[in-house]
C-alpha cells in the first residue's frame, strides 16, 4: 500500500501509520486468524512489547487498522472525484480503484477470514465507510450533466451511485489482478456515461 501519513493526521501519527501499514501487509497476505503479533512486529521493524506499548491485543491493532485503511481508501477516492479537468468517466474509474481495486491481486487465501473479522470485530466501522463512498459518488453524479440522465430515467443518483459500488465490490472479488479490475470498471462506466459521450460527440 502506498500511505499518505499527512492525509491521517487527524487520527494517526506517523509512527502509528508505520505500523498500521505494516499490520494491514501482514493482515492482507496471512488473513485475520492467521497473522500474529509477532509477524506484525516483525513487518514494522519493532519488538514485540514495542507493538504492544501500542496496542493491547490483535484485535485492537485490526480494528484500527482497518479504520487506517478504509479512511485512506476514502480519502483517494475522494480526491480522485475531485480532480479538476478530468472527464466524469475517469473520475468515477479511479474512485472505484481507489476505494475497491487497491488490493485487488495483494490479497491472500483467506480473504473471507477478513471479512468475517470486520464484522466481528469492527461492528459497523464497514458499513459506515461504504455510506460515505457512495455518498461522495453520488454528489459527483449530481453535479454533473448526469444528474440529467438519471432524472430523465427516474433513477436517483443515490440509487446509481449504489449500483456502481456494486459493481466495484463484484469485480473486486471477482478478479485476480488490479488491471483486470480497472478494465472492468472502464466497462461499466463508460456505458454509464454512454449518453454524456453521445451528447459530446
Amino acid at each position: 500500500m502506498n500511505i499518505t501519513p499527512a492525509l491521517l493526521a487527524d487520527r494517526f501519527d506517523a509512527r502509528q501509520c508505520a505500523l498500521l501499514e505494516a499490520a494491514a501487509g501482514v493482515f492482507a497476505r496471512f488473513g485475520f486468524r492467521k497473522a500474529s503479533m509477532d509477524d506484525i512486529a516483525r513487518a514494522a521493524s519493532v519488538s514485540r512489547q514495542g507493538l504492544y506499548l501500542s496496542f493491547s491485543n490483535k484485535e485492537e491493532l485490526f480494528r484500527r487498522t482497518l479504520e487506517y485503511a478504509l479512511k485512506q481508501q476514502l480519502s483517494a477516492a475522494t480526491a480522485a472525484l475531485s480532480r479538476s479537468g478530468a472527464t466524469l468517466e475517469s473520475r468515477l474509474i479511479a474512485a472505484c480503484e481507489e476505494w475497491s481495486g487497491r488490493y485487488v491481486g495483494l490479497l491472500g487465501a483467506d480473504t473471507a477470514d477478513l471479512m468475517c473479522a470486520s464484522t466481528s470485530l469492527a461492528g459497523t466501522t464497514l458499513e459506515q465507510y461504504e455510506a460515505q463512498f457512495e455518498a461522495a459518488l453520488a454528489r459527483a453524479i449530481m453535479a454533473s450533466p448526469l444528474a440529467g440522465v438519471c432524472g430523465a430515467a427516474h433513477v436517483l443518483p443515490a440509487q446509481l451511485a449504489r449500483a456502481l459500488h456494486a459493481t466495484a465490490r463484484g469485480l473486486k472479488h471477482g478478479c485476480k489482478t488490479r488491471s483486470e479490475f480497472v478494465s472492468g470498471m472502464l466497462a461499466a462506466v463508460r456505458m454509464l456515461c454512454l449518453p454524456l459521450n453521445q451528447a459530446d460527440a
